[in-house]
């Protein structure tokens, strides 16, 4: 299906939580196009709901949990991967009590309940998230490497001192199919002697060896593995779940390596982050809107980043440059001061994103300290500029500018600039 899913009616599971301990019916009921994934508390007054975004995770220990105090919602992360799992877009998760039931330890049992209830298109642009450039995060242990894909593929590495685990490692590319086939019967694991730890910590309450894989000095305790690097396998359907949080579709090649919910959290929050800075990017047309500068001094070709105190825009240096006729000759290197000028015209865009009527104001600069000129600049250079307004008064500012080429930095001044009408 390439439209928006829900479900086509209501499903229902009910057990205990496993961290809480405290019995919980999950129902699934259908939702508009565009509603997203919901929780809603049915044993609170009013029945608040929550959204399932990273908005509102909390950093919480072994588990995934969506806000705090007595609305909070623990361990989503396994509905939330079957959910997820069977690409499903907009549906209500109804519970009486704060933590989803354990079940199995798995999402098999919510795969289950969700096929069970049907998946129907229903109309709807899809939200997908999708990489431009590469993505890592390291989070103490937890390593992450996000690249642009088509899909989502997750390449999940995880080493544990025991026998039975040791290194593990796999790679599947989720889809519904796969990942209820290889990834959404594996179960949570952990080891025998940290129970008495964790339930000290008001956690594990309602695990058993019935709902959890269960390990000894010796292996297995009350079970059987249902695959040999099953371990890995319900790391993998973990991010799964926690990758949901970003309410959309995620396409990227993730490699993670020891993850954690809250690496995972984590991964999510630099992923949106990384969407919401492509979204700025503003190409010569729009810079063309703002700056009244023309060929040959018009020296920026693209705006990267932008919010309001920062800007990072880049200039493409070419022998084609009319400067280059007459600097240096057969020693091309781009004047300094044209580094500069570039520079200015990128603080230019930054300082007339906080106007309004941009287009009957112009920026003129009125001194530069400061200026440094560290390495030359010559043809087929990417300049990167990046500013940032250090204080602004009435419509006069000052900037703090650095000029970088492949991450080395080539020049950098302090400025300040005001705005007047055109």
């Amino acid at each position: 299906m390439s439209g928006r899913r829900t479900i086509a009616r209501g499903a229902s599971v009910s057990g205990v939580g496993l961290h809480l301990g405290r019995p919980c019916r999950l129902s699934f009921e259908p939702a508009a196009p565009g509603a997203g994934i919901r929780f809603r508390r049915i044993d609170l007054p009013g029945a608040p709901e929550t959204r399932a975004h990273v908005d509102s995770a909390e950093l919480a220990e072994r588990r995934t949990q969506l806000g705090q105090g007595d609305a909070a919602l623990h361990t989503v992360e396994h509905v939330l991967a079957a959910v997820a799992g069977a690409g499903i877009d907009d549906v209500t998760i109804a519970m009486d009590g704060p933590e989803p039931p354990i079940l199995d330890g798995s999402s098999r049992m919510f795969c289950d309940a969700l096929h069970e209830a049907g998946l129907v298109e229903h109309g709807g642009e899809v939200e997908v998230l999708r990489l431009t450039r590469p993505v890592r995060l390291v989070d103490g242990q937890s390593i992450y490497e996000a690249r642009p894909a088509e899909g989502l593929t997750l390449d999940v590495r995880i080493e544990f001192p025991h026998r039975l685990v040791g290194e593990q490692r796999g790679t599947w590319e989720v889809t519904p199919e796969t990942f209820r086939r290889e990834l959404s019967g594996a179960r949570t694991f952990g080891f025998l002697h940290e129970v008495e730890g964790l339930r000290a910590k008001g956690l594990i309450q309602g695990a058993s060896t019935e709902n959890a894989v269960v390990l000894d000095s010796e292996g297995v305790v009350g079970t059987t593995l249902r695959w040999p690097d099953e371990f890995v396998r319900h790391k993998a359907m973990d991010c799964v779940g926690d990758l949901a949080l970003s309410g959309m579709r995620v396409q990227a090649h993730i490699t993670a390596t020891r993850p954690s919910h809250r690496g995972t959290v984590l991964l999510v929050r630099a992923l949106l982050a990384q969407a919401r800075r492509e979204d700025k990017v503003l190409g010569i047309e729009d810079i063309m809107k703002v700056l009244p500068h023309r060929y040959p001094f018009l020296l920026v070709d693209r705006v990267l980043e932008l919010d309001e105190k920062r800007i990072v825009g880049i200039k493409n240096v070419t022998i084609n440059e009319p400067f280059f006729q007459g600097h240096f000759p057969g020693h091309p290197i781009m004047p300094g001061v044209l580094i500069v000028e570039a520079m200015a015209q990128v603080g230019g865009m930054l300082l007339m994103g906080t106007v309004e009527d941009p287009d009957k104001k112009v920026v003129y600069f009125m001194s530069l300290d400061n200026v440094k000129f560290r390495k030359p600049v010559r043809p087929g250079d990417q300049l990167r500029f990046e500013l940032e307004m250090k204080q602004v008064r009435g419509m006069i500012c000052r900037m703090q500018g650095l000029a970088k080429v492949d991450g080395e930095v080539v020049c950098e001044a302090d400025m300040a600039a005001m705005v007047r009408d055109r």
